[in-house]
């Protein structure tokens, strides 16, 4: 199936590392890796530019891989909250390969970010709060001592998150709140940050997270899949906003060359672009231009 836009699209949290991509769920093989497909299918609906995001240290070397693949494709370097308990395992060592690997990923001139870093306190079962703290901070050093932006993650954190950046934010350039759920005053104290906004499928789940998406402001908003998860789903309420379909099959059924249902794709970024036209009542062409520019900014890509 092939699908074309006349759009520019950037989509800041691509997880093509992920096993799902590779053809493994839940630890079983369904399929041969399908990775390239997803790649081309991406840029069929204009969508050349990719980030794909890193959230260890075995994440940032598959990504420099797939890096090399395309002169647009970047990656990160870091440590996700829900990974933490690795880091503290082997503090040392492993924080030295993270970064014998992101001086080589700076190299290749892959590297435009920091991160995935931040704080989970919906996901406590991986790391608890105590160990995603320790394994925060070290960031702020990487992306002082590099002068790199921060790529982001916040989940139900109260006011420790913003307390932690705020506290930092003098030592960095910049950065993104990648998938953003949260309610307005915390949209309002990452704006007060001077911090762009990342926006999915789950940034638009509820009528409450429409309501904040339309606050977002045009200079900060960044658009994204974070496939392979946070699609636009039948039962969000922004799906009725939604105009470009893909036909997907059971993974079971998969073919070379067809999307594998409730496994979201870079390509879908068309269908956040459509919801986000809707609701800030700006044309599909103009948005995808902005917000297109804005990761450019936001990732000191011009």
């Amino acid at each position: 199936m092939q699908i074309k836009s006349k759009f520019r699209f950037f989509d800041i949290a691509a997880n093509l590392t992920d096993d799902q991509f590779y053809g493994m769920y839940h630890h079983k093989k369904y399929h041969q890796p399908d990775y390239k497909d997803v790649m081309k299918r991406a840029t069929d609906i204009g969508c050349e530019h990719l980030l794909i995001a890193s959230g260890c240290l075995g994440d940032l070397k598959k990504a420099r891989e797939l890096c090399q693949l395309s002169p647009h494709y970047y990656t990160t370097a870091g440590i996700h909250p829900c990974r933490a308990a690795e880091l503290n395992q082997n503090s040392q060592g492993y924080m030295e390969e993270l970064r014998d690997q992101l001086e080589l990923a700076l190299k290749e001139k892959k590297l435009v970010a920091i991160g995935e870093c931040g704080l989970d306190y919906d996901r406590l079962e991986w790391s608890t709060k105590e160990e995603q703290m320790i394994a925060f901070e070290p960031h702020f050093e990487l992306a002082e001592k590099y002068k790199l932006p921060m790529y982001l993650h916040n989940r139900n954190t109260g006011d420790d998150f913003y307390n932690i950046v705020q506290k930092n934010r003098h030592r960095i350039v910049g950065g993104v709140v990648h998938s953003f759920t949260g309610p307005l005053d915390e949209l309002q104290k990452i704006l007060h940050l001077d911090l762009y906004v990342g926006v999915n499928g789950c940034s638009l789940k509820s009528q409450e997270n429409i309501d904040v998406a339309k606050q977002i402001p045009l200079d900060k908003l960044l658009l994204e899949t974070d496939s392979p998860y946070c699609e636009i789903r039948n039962t969000h309420a922004s799906s009725k906003l939604v105009k470009t379909q893909f036909q997907a099959q059971k993974t079971e059924k998969w073919k070379e060359g067809q999307l594998i249902k409730s496994r979201n794709e870079p390509c879908k970024i068309i269908q956040v672009l459509e919801v986000m036209s809707e609701l800030l009542k700006i044309d599909q062409d103009k948005l995808s231009e902005i917000c297109f520019q804005n990761s450019l900014k936001c990732f000191g890509l011009v």
